[in-house]
This record gives structure tokens, C-alpha cells and sequence, in this order.
């Protein structure tokens, strides 16, 4: 094939690598921004201009041939840097610009992160926000995300980490359900009270605290764990928040999810004397993959996050 037929290739090429990190017609051609059908007959082209199948389709899914995983493992460094260098050369530009794709968890991002957006979008009118909310932990490498918003206590060393706001849990219910179950004044009176849980991977839900006051005397305060059981479980700290409004019973929130419900009275905070432990991180993050180049639209949006978000949620009426 001569060099003229092979210039002519280059998208084709990049729509592959494309292909080989999302394994789907259909979500390549949303990550690309073009249809499903263009996305089908560029990778036909370049089966038939390489005389060699390159993908392999079943009704579930596409799998690279042993040509498509070569191609594709020499492409990925090339397309890397041409990336990186095009971000490079937009950056000379006065003011950020581009596209910024996120990742943010459903409960944070609906709460905290959406009514804060129209704020910076008229601050960086040439920056494009493109979020998706998601509890899923997305692979932003092979997903095309130039940042995830993360609640945890340990982001992944592969990563940059920004520290955007520190988080406490607290632990709620509505003046109904305490007028008609009673307030506890221990956590182990819980074990007696309906209690709204986060499923996890044991059997039976259990939550931890410790004393404050023990925390200020010493560095080992007292840890007491107390088994919980409920009428309602959620993996999604609005579905726990809502629940706890409609009287269900006790939840255990982060403190952004039951900001509002707290300041309007909804929602009360109970066992304030106690700090819950181990069930939510106390900090959140910005993170992205090392690399050598951070896109001015993203240092933009990652420094607004931070100056945003300094002062953390007041859960104070």
C-alpha cells in the first residue's frame, strides 16, 4: 500500500484504538460523537484497505484479531502524543478552552456539582462540560474521561490527586420517626431503631463509631460497632436520604447528601456526641492519570472545584 492509501487511514486507525479500549460499536460511536453505522463502515474500510480482518463480532460483543491487537498496541503511543501535543498547542491560546469529560458519583454530582456548573461555564464561555453520573468506578484511561470526581479515602496511586473538600457522615432521621421511636442516646440503642444501611459484602450491616470526646483525650478512643437492620437498603445516599424524610427510620449519610434536608428540618442530626467511622471517606477528590500535560481547561475546572467547593457542606439551619 503506498503512502498516499495510508494517510487516508489515520482516523480509520484512531477509530479502532477507540474500538479496542471501549469493545463496543455503540459506545465508540458516543464516545466519537458520530453514528453507530459510521463507526461500522470506517473499521470495514480498514479491514479491506489491510486485507485482514481486524475485528471480531459476536451478538455481544467485538473482540481484535491478532492483526487488530497489533495495530492497535502500535498506535496507542502515536495517538498519545499527538493528543498530548495538540492539548499543548490549544493551551497557547489566551483563555481555556475545549472539551472537559467527568465522571462524578450520581448522589455528589446531582447535589453539589450541577448547581454549581452555570457558574463556571459563564466563567470559561469556550470550555464544554460533558458529565457523566455514575457510581460505577469508570477506567478513565480506556473510557476517554479527563477527570473523575471520587469519594475515598485512598485514590489510586496511578493517578493525580487533587484535593477538593473534606466530608463528615452524620447520622439522621425526621422528628417524626424520633417522636415515634424514641431518640437514641448511644449507638447501641440503634440495634433497637429502624436503620436505613448501605448494603455492603457482609451479611449482616454494621456501623462504627467513636467518641468524640475519647478522640480529644487520647489516640486510641474507644471503637463500638453496633449490628443494624432496617426496612430499607440503598446503594445511593439520596434513596437513604429520602427514606429517612418519609420517616423510615435512621440513616447514615454523608454530610453533602443531607445538607439540605438538615438546614430546612427536614432531616435531624442524632448521637452528635459520636463520629461514625469506615462507612463513608472523610475527603473528596479530583483525579486524573499521570501524564505530562494537564489541559488548561481542566487545571480550570480543578481549581474552580476547589475554590467551590473550600468550604465544604454546612449541614446548619
Amino acid at each position: 500500500m503506498n503512502d498516499k492509501k495510508v494517510e487516508g487511514l489515520w482516523v480509520h486507525l484512531h477509530w479502532l484504538t477507540v474500538l479496542a479500549q471501549h469493545g463496543s460499536y455503540t459506545a465508540s460511536a458516543q464516545r466519537l460523537g458520530v453514528s453507530k453505522a459510521a463507526m461500522s463502515q470506517r473499521i470495514a474500510e480498514l479491514e479491506r484497505a489491510a486485507g485482514v480482518a481486524l475485528v471480531q463480532r459476536t451478538t455481544r460483543s467485538v473482540r481484535l484479531t491478532e492483526a487488530g491487537q497489533r495495530l492497535v498496541a502500535d498506535m496507542l503511543d502515536p495517538f498519545e502524543r499527538i493528543s498530548q501535543s495538540f492539548s499543548s498547542v490549544r493551551d497557547l491560546a489566551d483563555v481555556p478552552a475545549g472539551r472537559v469529560r467527568v465522571t462524578a458519583p450520581v448522589a455528589f454530582a446531582r447535589q453539589q456539582l450541577v448547581p454549581r456548573m452555570p457558574g463556571f461555564l459563564r466563567a470559561h464561555p469556550q470550555i464544554r462540560l460533558e458529565l457523566e453520573l455514575s457510581d460505577r468506578l469508570s477506567s478513565l484511561a480506556t473510557e476517554g474521561f479527563d477527570l473523575a470526581i471520587r469519594h475515598t479515602a485512598s485514590p489510586p496511586d496511578t493517578h493525580v490527586a487533587w484535593p477538593l473538600c473534606s466530608t463528615r457522615t452524620v447520622l439522621v432521621a425526621s422528628r417524626a420517626y424520633l417522636r415515634r421511636r424514641g431518640t437514641p442516646s448511644a449507638p447501641q440503642d440503634l440495634a433497637e431503631h429502624d436503620c436505613l444501611h448501605y448494603p455492603r459484602a457482609q451479611d449482616t450491616p454494621a456501623w462504627h463509631f467513636m467518641a468524640l470526646e475519647g478522640r480529644k483525650r487520647g489516640p486510641q478512643p474507644q471503637r463500638v460497632t453496633v449490628p443494624v437492620s432496617g426496612p430499607f437498603g440503598a446503594n445511593n445516599s439520596e434513596a437513604l436520604r429520602d427514606a429517612a424524610v418519609a420517616g423510615l427510620g435512621i440513616a447514615l449519610l454523608p454530610d453533602f447528601s443531607a445538607q439540605s434536608a438538615l438546614q430546612t428540618g427536614r432531616l435531624v442530626e442524632v448521637l452528635e456526641g459520636w463520629e461514625s467511622v469506615g462507612t463513608f471517606s472523610q475527603q473528596i477528590y479530583a483525579i486524573r492519570p499521570y501524564a505530562s500535560h494537564v489541559p488548561r481547561a481542566v487545571s480550570a475546572f480543578v481549581g474552580w472545584l476547589r475554590g467551590a467547593l473550600a468550604e465544604g457542606f454546612s449541614t446548619r439551619p
